[in-house]
């Protein structure tokens, strides 16, 4: 009995040695930067920065994968928090982007192929024959934007299209990474001239699915005295008219010269105003966005 008594002990002892031994060769060791990264972030966990929570995010700062204004909800007060951390300045005079719908195809202009069948969001929608809009480019207008939208500044308009409030909108890019149709871009407030339009079929065949169609015409190539827009061919062999954001200066002759009035100039964002302070939904869930089935 004495024997094994003492063998226990001994044998104890061993495997405490062991497994100390083991804690300090294999420790990993835990940046602090992160742990105060944490603390000045908002801990809404509303996953609009695009990753897993704020503790998600505070890692990506402090390994230099994500920038110190990441946080969307916490504004320039956590940015200038998390920069002191991390010892850089934060750009307080970046401008900010809002999300714009590139489609003005509502149902009053573009016209429906079959009747709705109960769809709950675009996702089910686009998966019964690119859903029910004649036009397979266009919004399908079951609001998914809506839903996913953390900060309550997406509403679906009477005719069928979101309504962005771009003093709500605060450039999380949830509702762009969530479109299916890919209509929705994230774009400085300072620019002014969009093209509304992301039909890439023929102008008779554009115009026929949705009246305020782009119809390749080319009058905005040929009329902006920047060369800031043209029609884009993809791989497809498809096409439409994209502006150059960079050489663009807002002087709207292309919105003038579009005969469908596909390309529209709208009023100056001010861009000093920041998105007003709206608090993220307070789900379990992460909302991330990456399956876009949580919101």
């Amino acid at each position: 009995m004495y024997y094994a008594v003492v063998s226990l002990a001994i044998m104890g002892g061993i495997f405490g040695l062991v497994l100390a031994f083991a804690s300090r060769k294999f420790a990993v060791e835990v940046d602090p930067r992160v742990e105060a990264i944490n603390e000045a972030l908002p801990g809404a966990n509303c996953g609009a920065c695009g990753y897993p929570g704020c503790s998600g995010l505070a890692e990506a700062i402090a390994e230099g994968k994500a920038p110190v204004d990441a946080c969307v909800p916490g504004k320039e007060a956590v940015a200038k928090k998390v920069a002191e951390v991390m010892g850089v300045e934060a750009n307080a005079n970046k401008e900010r982007s809002i999300a714009q719908l590139m489609c003005q195809g509502g149902n009053d202009k573009c016209k429906n192929i079959y009747e709705g069948m109960g769809f709950e969001d675009c996702h089910s929608a686009v998966a019964h024959f690119k859903g029910p809009k004649a036009c397979n480019y266009g919004c399908l207008g079951f609001g998914s934007c809506e839903k996913i939208c953390p900060f309550g500044a997406i509403k679906m308009g009477d005719n069928g299209l979101p309504i962005i409030d771009p003093y709500l909108c605060t450039g999380c890019g949830k509702c762009v990474q969530n479109c299916p149709q890919q209509v929705l871009k994230l774009v400085g407030v300072s620019h002014l001239v969009h093209v509304r339009c992301s039909n890439k079929d023929k102008g008779k065949f554009a115009k026929q699915a949705c009246s305020v169609a782009c119809i390749k015409c080319r009058l905005c190539e040929k009329n902006c005295p920047q060369d800031a827009i043209h029609v884009v061919s993809d791989e497809q062999g498809g096409s439409v008219a994209v502006i150059d954001y960079e050489k663009c200066t807002n002087c709207g002759i292309c919105a003038t010269k579009c005969p469908t009035k596909a390309i529209e100039k709208i009023l100056p964002i001010d861009n000093t105003v920041p998105p007003k302070t709206v608090e993220p939904e307070d789900t379990t869930n992460s909302n991330c966005g990456a399956c876009g089935l949580c919101k």
